[in-house]
């Protein structure tokens, strides 16, 4: 509603469990990226991320934020540290349940995939096994880390070596999103997924400034 009273919160003032609400809550719907890697001790571990997110296309490169518990790594950011080598699971929406089990704080050795019944399948460039019925796997290789804020967040970027697409899905090269039918999280324990999607005409032309227009440039 337009002309709305708002709240003015001084960041400053907050601690990282509430900017943490708050970010969650604004920064909505977020793909999630469910990612297997290997222990060096070779035990396989799944976990969901949801600040995920496209890096570059050539080569083509995906980031992931990895915050830290209680202080220390997740399993999975120690996996890549150690083997520099994971994969991107992207789920459906029938995959939201096993995703929100998989986000639980499990002791190291356990094993996710097998506790959920998920099936896996060796992938073809890495170590790391890729899900075998999610619609689409990312082979990934690390390509850098970089440290956020006090609250030691890492943001874990990889390049991408092999994809892994359901067949269905591929459309003249391009993903049908619509298929694909994305598992997307909201604020806490929520989860979203497509509802309508409005196509707009694709831009086609460059648009010039009035500033231009004036001088004659177009």
């Amino acid at each position: 509603m337009s002309g709305a009273e708002h709240v003015a919160i001084d960041a400053a003032t907050l601690d990282a469990n509430t900017a943490y609400r708050l970010l969650t809550g604004v920064v909505v719907p977020r793909p999630i990226a469910w990612i297997t890697s290997v222990a060096e001790g070779g035990e396989l571990n799944l976990a969901p991320f949801s600040a995920f997110t496209m890096v570059a296309n050539d080569p083509p490169m995906v980031g992931v934020n990895i915050g830290l518990r209680a202080g220390r790594q997740k399993d999975t950011a120690r996996n890549i540290a150690h083997s520099g080598e994971y994969v991107v699971n992207i789920p459906s929406w029938d995959f939201r349940h096993a995703v929100h089990e998989s986000g639980r704080a499990w002791e190291p050795d356990v094993d996710e995939i097998a506790l959920l019944g998920l099936r896996t399948v060796d992938s073809d460039v890495v170590a790391a096994p890729r899900l075998l019925d999610v619609p689409v796997s990312m082979e990934c290789r690390l390509a850098r880390v970089v440290s956020f804020g006090r609250a030691g967040a890492e943001f874990t970027v990889g390049e991408v070596v092999r994809f892994h697409i359901r067949a269905d899905l591929l459309q003249d090269g391009k993903i049908d999103t619509l298929e694909l039918d994305p598992a997307a999280r909201l604020a806490g324990p929520n989860y979203g997924r497509l509802g309508k999607v409005d196509t707009l005409p694709p831009l086609t032309m460059t648009v010039s400034s009035s500033a231009d227009r004036r001088e004659g440039r177009s």
